[in-house]
């Protein structure tokens, strides 16, 4: 059995002068294999298993570089260190190109290579030991807190706390602690249940209330609304905390963050009630008593969320802001976003350009329809992941790196979050009730009362009653809601899919960040 620190492949054409720099390394407790032409190095590539290569970049016969491009056609994740006298920026930038790990300027020191090594070999392993000492310390702190009986504020901090650490642990790669910590957010999730049960009608008659929803554009947006300086609301459908911290960085670089907050999205955390109550500025109940034409019920004909603009410039209205120029831009496809990348200079004209990108949400549905995405998105690791690949080369991110450079200001929020099912709950109703996964209302509704919150005043709830009977149900936690029909079928189908409608910390605790130019 090897029990060295690991193997490394030293090419110099004068390896004989770096005996004394060998052997530093073999007391180290590093196997170290010398060669002195990158001939014999790729041949000896194919015997031996070898964890990372120094490379001299100056050698005779075939060079440092192009012993790296052969490195690198064959092997590309095997660590590269280029070893040279060479300070010119060309050398470096071609080294850099094809992707070497580190750099190094002779005459080396032999603890620089040391340190070199131990950043590639032992850096995972390194911040893993960290990550995983620093959430063991702080365990006991969110263990506490949550056992403390936290308000909607200190609920807020608990959530990005679980955030953060389920971000480093990500990072390290520590699965046992990862299990740990879900376990943890699990029971959060259970007393924030508890938590939303015992107060939501009370928030609802402004008691006590966080910032919801409805009071997001009056609270969070139009403080900041004038005519000298253009500001873009972008409304990104489902994003939940966690990613917005994934692609925090991309958007960092181009503009600065001024101010991160979290809000809490109104029940059911759909699309349209929350995304309308957000541009009406009011709870669905009132949209409808004051829209009854646009409002739309979920068992009724027609689009749900298709008078935003309406309801925004009314609230604009109650506001006073109506002397402002506004537009609103919706975007649903990627023919909508390339438009909108084309004409985003356009804009500027505007003194506010609301711009409602579905492509999240568009991407959270799919994830449940199309078998590929199941495969990609099957957790929030990859969820995450999967919207940071999305961002980056969307047209969405493109439109504001033209913009990046201007005097502007840009508000990023969403209407709800999502949360990963894996707990099935029975439901019974009768044809008209609605087929949401996390949120269900109808007539004569039979369910497992332990795993809702039921309203059968929705009144109580801030929402329209579609039918004199009607209640509507919210599940908990991870459970989602099927029917008895075919139900081994819907559970298998739906188990570990994002849905939105219900209870959780991920669907009601969601961000809204304002941004300037740098």
């Amino acid at each position: 059995m090897n029990n060295t620190l690991g193997e490394i492949l030293w090419v110099d054409d004068e390896i004989d002068s770096l005996k004394s720099q060998i052997i530093f390394l073999k007391n180290k407790g590093y196997s170290v294999t010398p060669l002195s032409n990158g001939y014999d190095a790729l041949d000896m590539l194919k015997e031996k298993d070898i964890d990372v290569v120094l490379l001299d970049e100056s050698m005779p016969g075939i060079t440092g570089l192009e012993t790296l491009t052969k490195i690198k056609e064959q092997w590309p994740n095997l660590p590269v260190v280029m070893v040279t006298k060479n300070e010119a920026e060309n050398i470096m930038e071609d080294a850099i190109g094809a992707q070497i790990s580190d750099y190094l300027i002779k005459p080396v020191n032999p603890n620089q290579v040391l340190l070199s090594l131990k950043k590639l070999m032992e850096g995972k392993r390194l911040v893993s030991e960290k990550t995983t000492a620093a959430y063991q310390q702080e365990f006991r702190n969110l263990f506490m807190a949550l056992n403390d009986k936290p308000n909607h504020e200190e609920w807020k901090e608990l959530y990005k706390k679980l955030v953060f650490w389920e971000l480093e642990m990500t990072k390290s790669g520590s699965t046992e602690m990862m299990e740990v910590l879900q376990s943890q957010k699990s029971e959060a999730n259970t007393e924030f249940f508890k938590f939303v049960s015992k107060n939501y009608a009370d928030w609802v008659q402004a008691k006590n209330a966080p910032l919801m929803s409805h009071r997001l554009f009056a609270e969070k947006v139009a403080p900041f609304l004038n005519n000298e300086k253009p500001t873009f609301l972008i409304v990104i459908d489902n994003l939940r905390y966690d990613q917005w911290k994934a692609i925090q960085h991309i958007i960092s670089d181009l503009f600065k963050i001024v101010d991160e907050d979290l809000f809490y999205s109104i029940l059911p955390t759909a699309t349209q009630y929350c995304r309308n109550a957000l541009f009406a500025g009011m709870l669905p109940i009132d949209i409808e008593k004051n829209f009854p034409n646009e409002w739309k019920n979920d068992d009724d004909d027609g689009g749900k969320n298709l008078y935003e603009d309406v309801f925004l410039k009314h609230q604009m209205k109650r506001l006073h802001l109506d002397n402002l120029k506004q537009q609103y831009v919706k975007i649903t496809n990627n023919d909508d976003g390339k438009i909108l990348e084309d004409n985003i200079h356009n804009y500027l004209q505007n003194d506010l350009t609301v711009i409602v990108y579905n492509f999240v949400d568009m991407l959270s549905h799919a994830r449940t329809e199309m078998e590929v995405l199941k495969e990609l998105a099957g957790d929030e690791v990859s969820y995450r992941s999967l919207t940071v690949s999305w961002f980056e080369h969307s047209p969405l991110f493109r439109a504001l790196r033209k913009i990046a450079d201007k005097d502007i200001q840009i508000i990023i929020t969403t209407d709800h979050g999502t949360q990963r099912v894996k707990t099935p709950s029975k439901c019974i109703g009768d044809r008209a009730t609605t087929t949401n996964l996390r949120y269900k209302h109808g007539r004569n509704l039979q369910y497992e009362a332990k795993d809702v919150l039921a309203f059968r005043d929705p009144k109580l709830a801030g929402l329209p009653r579609p039918n004199v009977s009607s209640t509507f149900i919210f599940a908990k936690e991870d459970v989602f809601l099927c029917y008895p029909n075919n139900y081994n079928h819907y559970v298998n189908y739906y188990k570990n899919t994002f849905q939105h409608g219900g209870i959780s910390i991920e669907e009601m605790i969601v961000p809204v960040i304002r941004l300037q130019s740098k």
